[in-house]
Parts: C-alpha cells; structure tokens; sequence
C-alpha cells in the first residue's frame, strides 16, 4: 500500500556568512496515496530542501513531515523511500546488476535472495542484456534507468526525484519521460518530483506545486487533467499549451521568462 505525505507548516532557514536565509516558510502539503506531484518554481526556491526533508536527509527548524503516520527516518530504514537525483551516482566498479542491488545490502538484505525483482526491474528500464555492464559502458539515459531501478528494487510506498533527468539533451529527457511514467504506472508510488520543465511537469504529474521564493513558500496548485497513459502526442495538443501557458503564468507572475 502506497503512503500518504503529509506536512504541516514547515519551516527552514540557513545560516549564511552570518546571516540567516530562509529556505523554506510555512509550507504545508498533503500528498495522497498514490498520486505524482511535480514541484516547479525558481532557483532558490527550496524545492530541493523540501524534497530532502521528505526524505529525511534533512530536518525542519519547525514543523511535521510523516509518511503513512511515520517520520521519514523510520520509512528510510525500512526501504519504503526511494530517491534519485540528477546525478546517477553509479558506481563504477559494479554492474548495472550490482548498482540496482546496493540498497538491498545497505538495509541487510540478501542480493542474491532478491534475483528475481531484481531481473524483473532490469526487465522494466529496458537494460535486459545489459546486467554485466558497468556504469562507464553506458549512456546517460541508461544510467539514469539504472538509478530509477535501483530506487525500486525495495519496492517503496514512495518515490522521490530530484531532477533525474536535467542533465540529459531534449530527446532523451522526452523518451524518459515516457519511460519514467511507463514504470511508474507498475506500482504507482505516491511520487515527488522536482523538475524546472513546465512540460515534463504537465506530461507526468496529477498535480503541480508552484512555489516561490524568498522566502521558499506555496505559490499556486495546479490540477492536471489529462487521463493516462499519456501520449507523446498530448504534448502538441493545443489544451496542453493553454495549461502550459496557465501555469507559466501562476512560476512567472504574468511576466516573460
């Protein structure tokens, strides 16, 4: 069963060459059971820091972040999280075969007793005949595959993504996307996912937080309407571009990028 997130009136701030920089105001959120919520908004806007407290890499100063009634810290111990960044963070000695394994063993569990999820995950990215190659054998979309494989091999309640695909050209930024929702569509994990494309956001998610900045707060919810699965045509379709336009609007105040 997949879990709900739940944060009430969140709250962070940093200590910067001795001043204080508010990273993140009164931020309160609920993301339901199953659902992906994409977070969009300025650089600085702490949609990075948000999403690291909900995985509880970091600490509000004030606040409540649970997970299915649980502090991050205890779903993250049980595997129930899975996360993946914009870097891969391979490593490089093993294969894609002992890179999707990793937090298997992290959590004291047997590799080997997990095969068969583990050939099944290989399976669904699309890297069958791939297990024996390491990290440097492949492109930048195959190792984000194997990072997002690596992130459910745990089979978690809950999947956050923290730009996986940022540093990947338009092209293949685009056939992930289509991969990204094809997998997710599996298990459907109550997903996060922190992008700065209006589109992916739009192709991916149900709902869209807008958030601001100075401080990082809520600036706007945006229901996504598109029924699933989604197409690659849906991204020429003139009701994406309205929404598209929408919610440019709600990230830059009615203004020009």
């Amino acid at each position: 069963m997949n879990d709900e997130i739940r944060l009430t009136g969140v709250r962070r701030t940093f200590r910067m060459e001795g001043r204080d920089i508010p990273a993140l105001h009164d931020v309160s959120l609920i993301f339901e059971p199953g659902s992906f919520t994409a977070l969009i908004g300025p650089s600085g806007c702490g949609k990075s820091t948000l999403l690291k407290i909900i995985a509880g890499l970091d600490r509000p100063d004030q606040g409540v972040v649970s997970i299915g009634g649980q502090a991050p810290v205890e779903k993250c111990h049980r595997g129930a999280l899975g996360v993946a960044f914009q870097d891969a963070a391979l490593l490089p000695w093993r294969t894609v075969r002992e890179n999707i394994a990793l937090p298997l063993q992290v959590l004291g569990r047997s590799a080997s007793a997990h095969a068969s999820r583990i050939a099944q995950l290989i399976e669904l990215v699309g890297l069958a005949g791939f297990e024996q190659a390491r990290p440097g054998q492949l492109s930048g979309g195959m190792r984000q595959r194997v990072a997002i494989a690596r992130t459910l091999v745990t089979d978690p309640s809950v999947l956050l993504l923290d730009e996986p695909f940022g540093a990947l050209d338009q092209i293949l930024r685009r056939s992930m996307n289509l991969e990204l929702q094809r997998i997710w569509l599996e298990s459907r994990p109550t997903t996060v996912l922190v992008t700065h494309g209006i589109d992916e956001a739009l192709f991916l998610a149900d709902r869209i937080v807008v958030m601001q900045r100075s401080p990082g707060r809520i600036g706007a919810l945006v229901d996504v309407p598109f029924a699933r699965p989604r197409h690659p045509a849906l991204f020429a379709a003139p009701e994406f571009h309205r929404l598209q336009d929408q919610v440019a609007d709600q990230l830059f105040g009615g203004e020009a990028p």
